[in-house]
């Protein structure tokens, strides 16, 4: 689904960035774009990356620790 119209920024595009190490939407506007235009899909991709990065520190949480 697309996020950010202006830009082409869809939320797989955010959870990738995410799953990449970005954990702030300030650096997610400077990796994809998004909202660096009208800024109406701000709330939502702020949402979806903040989703997007607990999902993936809750998945390393689940990653065991080396022996």
């Amino acid at each position: 689904m697309y996020i950010c119209m202006c830009n082409a920024v869809t939320d797989h595009a955010i959870r990738r960035a995410a799953a990449d190490g970005v954990e702030s939407f300030v650096e997610l506007q400077a990796r994809t774009g998004c909202s660096d235009c009208c800024g109406a899909c701000e709330p939502e991709a702020r949402q979806c990356l903040r989703d997007a990065v607990d999902a993936a520190r809750s998945a390393l949480a689940f990653v065991p620790s080396p022996a």
